[in-house]
């Protein structure tokens, strides 16, 4: 007998389910961060590595990310284990990211030259990879958790603050790594922790959450028809443009604060404490964040999120050394408007996820997740080889004190460039339709259609 609307309609979550879903992303979000807050550094003035090189070793794993990305969302929406289409690729995460994060931080001492760079040219493919296969599906389990338009809000609200203490943790990993006068060794401490930690917590996730049964085999066949409904899908294509644009901009702030700190404020100590002041508003506001969007909207919270943002890191052109209480002002205002960001920036995806369910009768959180998870790493890869390239084309030296022309380059890109890309994300993102009343229709036809047992053109066929 079919289920009426009524019997469709689900308790909320606990609050212990959201967290058990989002306890990875501690571990995750450390590795992720200190990655891309300091191993461009560490690279360049430990390991002794070249800008250039770093720069094209990590352009070349989001040119690699182009093929494990959409993969990932793929097979992750057509698997069908009794473990699950997302826990089942969670799981077999574990080794590879805990493994590729130990090689990155500890390359053998005996290596030198071209062989130190195609150690960790490995070792950043194999890390970005591994994290493909964790956080595609783990964000799509997100997705499918809820079904209600604020309560997802609530759920990557969370993310987003479990997600940055791994980040402020990642801050002391660095300070341990920038004060110590034998950083291997510290670097060894660090991602033998962090290894032990993150596998511990993963595993938890993957045995304490459940997955929706209903959604098991209902991806699309075709990988070409999964990727193409998503440039097809109007709110999908809008939001990877401003996403592309947006990302760029704020990967300045892990890639460029450590050389921002110590050749222009002069106060490489502080380093630490300049990205606390960006982390510790994004974090502690989430709770304040959630409610608001509920009363004017996600759409008016992210274009807010950018506007802000854009000021905070435009007024960082004007840095010069010693100038220690404007950047930590200035991190503080760029840290909230990004987490009013975060906060319903994935909410919104997975409506747009809903919407495409709409019109194709098919479950493709993964392939959605992938596609834009895709233009995030792009994104920072973009960054980060224009980065290695304009130092170097700058005249950067690592360890000694720069000209007046490396200063003014490393400021365009840490204020000018996010400035720009902010402020143009912002006006593009405007023409945004997808509002709460339009999810109320989308959400009533997808409920008609299980009450009915038609989930729609397509949702049957099996792999």
């Amino acid at each position: 007998m079919s289920k009426t609307n009524e019997e469709l309609k689900e308790a909320p979550l606990s609050l212990q389910s959201i967290i058990n879903y989002n306890l990875p992303t501690i571990g995750v979000g450390f590795m992720f961060f200190i990655v891309a807050l300091y191993l461009m550094k560490f690279s360049t003035d430990v390991l002794l590595i070249s800008p250039a090189i770093m720069g094209i070793i990590f352009g070349v794993s989001r040119i690699w990310d182009a093929v494990t990305d959409p993969l990932a969302g793929y097979f992750s929406d057509r698997t069908t284990l009794k473990s699950g289409r997302r826990k089942s690729w969670i799981f077999a995460s574990i080794i590879p990211v805990v493994a590729s994060f130990y090689m990155m931080w500890n390359p053998p001492p005996s290596l030198t030259g071209w062989h130190v760079n195609l150690w960790m040219g490995a070792a950043v493919l194999m890390f970005y990879t591994s994290m493909t296969i964790f956080v595609v599906p783990h964000t799509s389990l997100g997705a499918e958790l809820s079904l209600n338009y604020h309560e997802r809000t609530k759920i990557f609200g969370w993310r987003h603050m479990l997600w940055n203490t791994g980040s402020l943790l990642a801050l002391v990993g660095m300070f341990l790594l920038i004060r110590s006068d034998s950083p291997r060794e510290v670097a060894y401490n660090i991602t033998l922790i962090a290894g032990v930690t993150t596998a511990v917590l993963i595993a938890w996730m993957a045995f304490s959450i459940r997955e929706r049964p209903e959604f098991q085999g209902r991806g699309e066949t075709n990988p070409i028809t999964a990727f193409s409904d998503v440039w097809k899908n109007k709110h999908a294509k809008l939001l990877l443009v401003v996403f592309l644009i947006e990302s760029s901009g704020g990967a300045t702030i892990g890639i460029l604060t450590p050389y921002i700190a110590e050749y222009v404020v002069g106060r490489p100590e502080h380093t630490v404490f300049y990205i606390l002041a960006y982390l510790v508003p994004s974090i502690a506001s989430v709770p304040l964040w959630i409610p608001i969007s509920k009363r004017v909207g996600k759409k008016a919270m992210w274009m807010f999120s950018m506007f802000v943002t854009a000021f905070g890191f435009g007024g960082m052109f004007f840095l010069t050394e010693g100038a220690v209480v404007h950047i930590f002002v200035l991190a503080f205002i760029c840290g909230l408007g990004a987490g009013s960001g975060a906060v319903v920036a994935p909410s919104i995806q997975s409506d747009i996820i809903d919407y495409d369910e709409v019109q194709t009768g098919k479950r493709k959180e993964g392939t959605y997740f992938a596609a834009w998870n895709l233009v995030f790493k792009s994104a920072t890869g973009f960054t980060l080889m224009l980065t290695g390239f304009v130092l170097s084309a700058s005249g950067f030296e690592p360890n000694v004190p720069q000209t007046e022309t490396a200063k003014t380059a490393l400021l365009t890109l840490y204020a000018i460039f996010p400035l720009v890309c902010y402020s143009i994300g912002a006006l593009i993102f405007s023409r945004f339709s997808l509002n709460e009343a339009e999810y109320e229709k989308i959400r009533e036809e997808l409920d008609s259609r299980q009450a009915s047992g038609d989930a729609g053109p397509g949702a049957n066929e099996q792999v």
